[in-house]
């Protein structure tokens, strides 16, 4: 039987918790978390509460554990180089060292690595360390995205028309970014669909699991400030609604020459995930960015599907042996929708805002899943932080019933709570087949 250490403490790890210890291995689950997630506590055997900075503390407790590997869930750990100390230590994780993370925490190296290996999928881009050509370079542009290079917890980007007008406007802003961040990027700004690819990678082969659709809008219609990710959705097909089998074929592709790239660069075969976020566009498949890790609420929707052991697929990537079986998810539909505070994605001061903490029911959820986020179970109950406390997931065989599920349990979560009842809805996702569909029409692409 072998032990795992979990690194970290939300949904995403809730459902990587479940997908271990429902391994047939029977596995050891021991779990290190900034926060204690009871949905992970009750998974595991043992928890470890302390800071993702504390190299030697997570060290020095999967050696107790006597952890055959680790799973590293969020991009933080990543970024603080928790792989390369667990290597140090002898124990092996699913994860990028340091230097591969940068796929996540630099967007200019991911841009520049595409650039540099002929990959397709860019949009035209500039990377400033000074304004000096900025305002030149925006004047070239019908309208752009303005990037930080460093993690910004997916609330980073700026995108003209929703959060500045004017080149004027983005000037500013990229100055302001230039006070915290090394550099900002400029790119075009894309019109299309999004999709999630969630793949795996042992820095050969790169397998693509189903794509996800997320929603970082905070209220229905996808209107509102961005968020952290208000739900998602995937199909019992394997492909969403707007999009096509060349479409992912093509996602996948270019993760696959982005791992090549990533060991021609640095001599490291790049062994966790790769997860993509690409869009549809007029010109085809464009990157909008990568992560490191599995996405939240991405990995809600997959895992729980999964049919193949975890466990033996995260053996294959630390063995480089993914090639060799294939992995399997059920033909089936999922929805999550996420419970938040009323007042997540608010500014501070908004009369809606919520207070930071505030107690929650749980009703009869029926067949749906939760998995738990930002919550503190305490003698009384759950209470919510201020960002996302559980996810809610639907399942069924096609999108409408698994749609209803997820809606269903959502409205029995009761307190000062909110969600967007429109994800995996028909009205919104026509609205999303229609929007590619005029865009496939306008380059003859009747696909």
């Amino acid at each position: 039987m072998a032990n795992i250490l979990l690194i970290g403490n939300g949904a995403r790890e809730h459902a990587l918790a479940e997908a271990i210890i429902r391994s047939s291995h029977k596995p050891g689950l021991f779990a290190y978390m900034k926060a204690n997630n009871p949905g992970i506590a009750q998974c595991a055997e043992k928890v470890k509460l302390g800071g993702y900075g504390d190299l030697r503390q997570i060290t020095d407790f999967a050696r107790e554990s006597r952890s055959d590997f680790a799973i590293v869930g969020p991009e933080d750990p990543l970024n603080n180089g928790v792989v390369d100390a667990l290597k140090s230590a002898g124990i092996p994780a699913v994860g990028p060292g340091k230097l591969l993370a940068r796929l996540e925490t630099s967007k200019f190296f991911t841009r520049n690595l595409l650039e540099k290996y002929g990959i397709p999928g860019n949009p035209r881009f500039r990377n400033f360390t000074s304004a000096a050509g900025m305002e030149a370079y925006l004047d070239e542009l019908d309208a752009v995205v303005i990037k930080p290079d460093g993690l910004t917890g997916g609330k980073g980007v700026l995108v003209q028309g929703e959060h500045f007008e004017t080149p004027r406007e983005a000037l500013t802003h990229c100055r302001d970014i230039l006070t915290g961040h090394p550099s900002v990027i400029i790119e075009e700004k894309l019109d299309g669909e999004e999709f999630s690819l969630q793949c795996l990678s042992d820095g050969k082969t790169v397998v693509a699991t189903p794509p996800v659709q997320d929603h970082k809008r905070r209220f229905p219609g996808d209107s509102g400030p961005n968020t952290g990710g208000m739900g998602s959705y995937s199909c019992e097909t394997h492909l969403l609604p707007f999009l096509n089998e060349q479409d992912v074929k093509t996602g996948l592709e270019i993760t696959q020459r982005v791992a090549d790239a990533i060991y021609r660069e640095t001599g490291e075969h790049y062994r966790g995930i790769m997860y993509g976020g690409f869009m549809v566009t007029k010109s085809g498949v464009k990157l909008i960015e990568y992560n490191a890790r599995f996405g939240d609420p991405e990995a809600m929707n997959i895992l729980p599907i999964l049919e193949t052991d975890f466990v033996d697929i995260c053996k294959a990537i630390l063995e480089g042996t993914l090639s060799q079986g294939k992995i399997k998810f059920a033909d089936k539909a999922t929805v999550c929708k996420y419970i938040v505070p009323k007042g997540y994605g608010l500014p501070a001061g908004h009369p809606d805002a919520a207070a930071a903490s505030s107690k929650i029911e749980i009703g009869a959820i029926g067949n749906a899943r939760l998995y738990y986020s930002s919550v503190d179970k305490r003698d009384d109950g759950i209470h919510m932080t201020s960002s996302r406390a559980i996810g809610v997931v639907g399942i069924a065989a096609t999108l409408a019933e698994a749609e209803k599920i997820a809606e269903r349990a959502a409205g029995a979560i009761s307190g000062q709570v909110d969600h967007r009842p429109d994800i995996g809805t028909r009205e919104l996702i026509e609205k999303r087949i229609n929007h590619m569909k005029a865009i496939r029409d306008n380059t003859g692409d009747g696909r």
